[in-house]
């Protein structure tokens, strides 16, 4: 049984961060739709684009938060994870959000089989589910006692992965 916390309930609590570990190479249905429309048609980004989140991860990284995530992926790149990371991660890094990539290119994927999950001040855990088109489903609040693996996840992700920077300066658009 999930908690009675809900993941929005979490974002407005947590005091020290929030990790979020992304599995899947297509999220196109579950927001900037428009955006990614754009992004297809070549067009320019759009007026406000990720505004809000910006300002939500600026309000938090300036009381002293961390926001970051690990996205796993592998190359050649999606053209939803071109967009993702070309539009979504430069521009979410304005606020202070950090990114990391776990490129499975090469290497095995540790994490096989673990689902999206955002994890907030090494206790609380929401796992995101999706469909098989990236349409986002739910988000289960884990009770507390379940944070253990979740932390181990995050580490392990991180102990194989590499600043999205470092990474895009050497794969971006490749």
């Amino acid at each position: 049984m999930g908690s009675s916390k809900s993941l929005s309930d979490l974002f407005d609590s947590f005091e020290r961060e929030a990790f979020r570990l992304e599995t899947l190479d297509d999220y196109s249905k579950s927001g900037s739709v428009e955006a990614y429309e754009a992004f297809l048609a070549g067009e320019g980004k759009p007026e406000g684009y990720n505004a809000d989140w910006v300002s939500e991860v600026s309000g938090h990284v300036s009381e002293g938060k961390r926001i970051y995530r690990v996205h796993i992926l592998s190359r050649p790149l999606t053209p939803y994870l071109r967009f993702e990371l070309s539009w979504g991660y430069r521009t979410n890094m304005l606020g202070g959000e950090e990114f990391f990539i776990l490129d499975t290119t090469e290497q095995p994927n540790p994490l096989e089989g673990v689902e999206d999950f955002w994890l907030f001040d090494d206790t609380a855990v929401g796992v995101l589910r999706y469909d098989n088109a990236g349409t986002f489903l739910e988000a289960e609040v884990l009770p507390d006692a379940q944070a253990a693996e979740f932390i181990a996840h995050r580490d392990t992700a991180l102990d194989h992965a590499q600043p999205f920077t470092e990474w895009w300066d050497k794969y971006g658009g490749k």
